[in-house]
């Protein structure tokens, strides 16, 4: 590899489509032109990942296998290494299967290549951008730029995402805690593995889920308590940190441990012999994306990457989430399912024009996006006596779910102009959640947070009892395990702008899980799209 030295000629610049950055709040000064930054780079692939190894028509891959037919090109590595290296910007690592480069430089040295200005937060400035790992970790956030980026010119079209130079928290959280007077309704994992009838037979052995999350930790000694609780031996649960993130928690139950434990606590209670890998990484767009690609990308895969923080589509830029998108049909090819939580503020998302608008990454198509209902069921039977859409009325809560405006209708969805939102549904309403601990406090939450690790738990086990990798599941539940009784239809109800209906719906899906029926369908069915 020719690695040429610095230039002092300014390199001539091509725009980075997508990349366009809004402004938040007043600007800040300007970083000093010596602060060192980190930023990730992502590649094209060296051909088009085809619609048949996504939908799983064949076997899935190995990482091995991804990297060769659709990873970055070895020749593209070496040209994005040796034009940055003119500009004194060094690669620290490359991920050739998930098309990644880790990149560092100076702050002047990034601006020159990229075509923009990194300032502080605000007026008084942050101090230098340099080795703040628990800021990073936090998603507080140092670094601003504003407008798109461009790139050498070399590199146009090699690269298609600039992420992390701007370094502002890209997620929220999607979890809501019980008011007091409701607390007497929740319902454990155990009990609600039991109404939505979880297969008999199956506990998740041999199947790994991997959570990822943006704040926040856990500890062991909680686990064991709330496990011993409910009569378990307590999981097997690792943390990853990922691009300075680590497990820290914060022993505030209403900030990001909550969503932890919640993760956590109800993905390991319903697939009790499942491995759980928790992947700690900033809450920045960079970071999002790479706790992903680590998560899909380890050996053996995971059954399910379980994800229950988002932002509406507009809140990200284009970039951001066409690399995301990338990386979660990437997944699909590895035989990996991803849940995600489809948002817990109604058809509108909580942006601030009121219209209607759907949460990423749930809007993804290789996702799927679980939205929330109200539940009123028999804990020890397992009997229902209601579930309607989650609804709980202005600024108190209601399932995310709509038509989105950045993915076009995958073709097993009918009757929609766009990528409908979400694909299935489980409780989520607060006033009739799930019972959790989080930081030693015995209490309610609800939240569409919590169906992602529902769903990603009842895939681990479909996938023991299958034994075979599930991926992209949509294929088979729209088609014959949807129309074989895997679901329960929920048509009552609203998250406003949309009313539940018979058959899909964008407030609840297809509906609640079925799982004994789910387990069957599938297990009769070739698999997934196809997949033996």
């Amino acid at each position: 590899m020719n690695v040429r030295g610095s230039s002092s000629q300014p390199p001539r610049l091509a725009s980075l489509p997508g990349s366009e950055r809004a402004p938040l709040g007043e600007p800040g000064p300007a970083l000093p032109a010596d602060d060192v930054v980190e930023a990730t780079v992502v590649l094209r692939r060296r051909a088009d990942l085809p619609a048949e190894v996504i939908d799983g028509a064949t076997p899935a891959l190995t990482r091995e296998e991804l990297a060769q037919r659709y990873g970055a090109d070895p020749a593209d590595v070496e040209l994005v290494t040796d034009e940055l290296a003119s500009l004194g910007i060094r690669v620290l690592d490359a991920d050739p299967a998930a098309r990644l480069l880790h990149i560092s430089g100076t702050v002047g040295q990034l601006n020159a290549a990229f075509g923009t200005e990194l300032t502080g937060t605000g007026p008084t400035g942050t101090g230098p951008a340099t080795d703040r790992p628990a800021a990073r970790a936090s998603g507080a956030g140092t670094r601003r730029r504003t407008g798109g980026l461009s790139l050498p010119v070399a590199l146009d079209g090699v690269v298609t995402a600039v992420l992390g130079l701007d370094d502002r928290p890209q997620a929220r959280t999607r979890f809501q805690i019980a008011p007091r007077a409701a607390t007497a309704t929740g319902y454990t994992p155990v009990e609600l593995g039991r109404i939505y009838g979880f297969p008999a037979g199956t506990d998740g052995g041999g199947q790994t889920i991997a959570v990822i999350e943006l704040g926040g930790g856990f500890e062991q000694r909680e686990l064991d308590t709330y496990f011993a609780g409910l009569g378990l031996t307590p999981p097997p649960v690792t943390a990853v940190g990922v691009d300075g993130g680590r497990n820290s928690p914060e022993r505030d139950p209403n900030g990001a441990d909550g969503e932890v434990l919640l993760d956590i606590e109800v993905a390991a209670a319903l697939a009790p012999a499942a491995r759980v890998v928790v992947y700690f990484a900033p809450n920045t767009d960079a970071g999002f994306l790479e706790a992903v690609v680590k998560a899909a990308h380890t050996t053996p895969a995971p059954a399910a990457i379980s994800i229950s923080w988002g932002a509406q589509e507009e809140a990200w830029t284009a970039q951001a989430r066409a690399a995301m998108d990338d990386a979660f049909a990437d997944a699909a090819a590895l035989g990996v399912t991803v849940t995600a939580a489809a948002g817990d503020d109604g058809s509108t998302d909580r942006a601030p024009d009121g219209l209607r608008h759907v949460d990423f990454p749930a809007s993804s198509p290789h996702v799927l996006a679980c939205g929330g209902t109200s539940l009123r069921a028999d804990p020890a039977s397992g009997a229902v006596t209601s579930e309607t859409v989650w609804n709980n009325g202005p600024g108190r809560g209601a399932t995310g779910g709509g038509i989105s405006a950045a993915f076009p209708r995958p073709a097993w969805q009918t009757g929609t102009r766009g990528r409908g939102v979400p694909d299935v549904a489980a409780v989520a309403d607060p006033a009739t959640g799930y019972r959790i601990r989080v930081d030693g406090q015995d209490m309610v939450i609800g939240g569409t947070s919590a169906v992602a690790p529902l769903w990603a738990a009842l895939v681990a086990r479909l996938a023991q009892g299958c034994g075979r990798p599930m991926g992209l599941l949509q294929p088979a539940l729209y088609g014959p395990a949807g129309s074989a009784g895997g679901f329960r239809d929920i048509t009552v109800g609203s998250n406003g702008a949309y009313s539940a209906a018979a058959g899909w719906d964008p407030c609840t899906g297809l509906g609640v899980p079925v799982g004994e029926a789910l387990l069957a369908a599938l297990r009769d069915a070739p698999g997934p799209g196809g997949r033996a």
